[in-house]
């Protein structure tokens, strides 16, 4: 199948955002030189490793491709040409009505069963964000280059201005006295741009010692800064809006006239569905409050918590953002029943 749907391939490098597209490609193109690259890869099969893995939303001329109901799928694109990808690419769902003979048949594709299981893992993920798809392959025991778990180009652009404000105490307590405001804003610009990136600790001695790591902690501590700063950036769009979309599901009623049993199922699917999207809000919340903490003790009392203590180590990190996982799954359990089907259209009260 040839993806229609996305115009221009190329435009998912520069605006994709990082929780929907995974593009290979790009890491490829900039680490494909590397021995870490080579020896270490996601997937063993070259094209899976050169392609684009999206979180896509089903048509409803898509949703007879599965076995059972689903609303979001995981796309795997293969591009027609590595070096113009305006013109498009083929592509197939994960799971999809015979997955694996329409992978060898149409795309030529031969993949082992390591990298079958790796496409599984991706799919149960709702989100590809690399904190989220570490932890996800570290789980099954997959050792997997850094290079794979970057930011998108248009996150890390959207991100700046935020990280900027966040870390700009830090910056201030790692600097000599007497820096000026410029030097300061430099120094906060520069170390912006070597967090968001996976660069090395090459340069960053300051930076390690007021976070008292030790130079083999350095990347593992910073990965995990990066990744409570990506929530938190990521959390003050999606809560506003998670909040609104609750406040409309309030006021929303179906169309056309309704029997006493749809319309007392869509009453209580609408209490339902709006509690569980305000109490994950709460959590998504509350969690974050352990990175606030932890960098307020930081920062603010002078107390000086390395980031290999309990708030900062790779566990603990892991286990927030497995909550996080699990808590971007829970508006689609509603807990409603399955049956009566609810009504196809509604319109908001007037």
């Amino acid at each position: 199948m040839s993806d229609r749907s996305i115009r221009n391939l190329a435009n998912l490098q520069a605006f994709g955002s990082t929780s929907r597209v995974l593009n290979l490609l790009a890491v490829w193109r900039r680490h494909g030189h590397t021995d870490e690259w080579r020896e270490k890869p996601l997937f063993q099969t070259p094209a899976l490793n050169q392609g684009l893995i999206i979180k896509h939303r089903l048509r409803r001329d898509e949703v007879d491709l599965f076995h059972v109901y689903r609303q979001s799928a995981t796309k795997v694109i293969l591009p027609l040409d590595l070096d113009d990808l305006r013109l498009g690419g083929r592509f197939i769902f994960i799971g999809q009505r015979n997955f694996d003979r329409a992978l060898r048949e149409y795309f030529g594709v031969s993949v082992d069963e390591r990298d079958l299981e790796t496409l599984r893992l991706i799919d149960q993920l709702p989100s590809l964000d690399p904190f989220l798809l570490r932890e996800q392959v570290s789980r099954a025991g997959l050792d997997v280059a850094r290079c794979y778990f970057e930011l998108t180009e248009g996150d890390m652009k959207r991100m700046f201005g935020f990280v900027e404000s966040q870390i700009a105490p830090l910056v201030a307590m790692s600097m000599a006295a007497g820096t000026s405001l410029p030097g300061k804003a430099r120094g906060t610009a520069s170390l912006v741009s070597r967090i968001l990136s996976n660069t090395d600790g090459a340069g960053m001695q300051p930076l390690g010692e007021t976070l008292q790591l030790a130079p083999g902690q350095y990347a593992e501590g910073v990965f995990c800064w990066k990744g409570f700063l990506y929530y938190k950036w990521s959390a003050a769009t999606v809560l506003k809006e998670a909040r609104a979309v609750a406040d409309a599901i309030a006021t929303m009623q179906p169309a056309g006239p309704l029997d006493t049993e749809s319309r007392l199922y869509i009453e209580r699917g609408r209490q339902v569905l709006r509690r569980k999207i305000l109490k994950t809000c709460e959590t998504v919340v509350e969690t974050l409050k352990i990175y606030d903490r932890a960098y307020a003790s930081l920062t603010e009392d002078g107390r000086r918590p390395p980031f290999g203590s309990s708030c900062w180590t790779p566990r603990t990190c892991s286990s927030v953002w497995a909550n996080r996982s699990e808590r971007s799954g829970t508006s689609s359990a509603s807990g409603i029943s399955a049956s009566p089907p609810a009504p196809r259209a509604c319109r908001s009260r007037s």
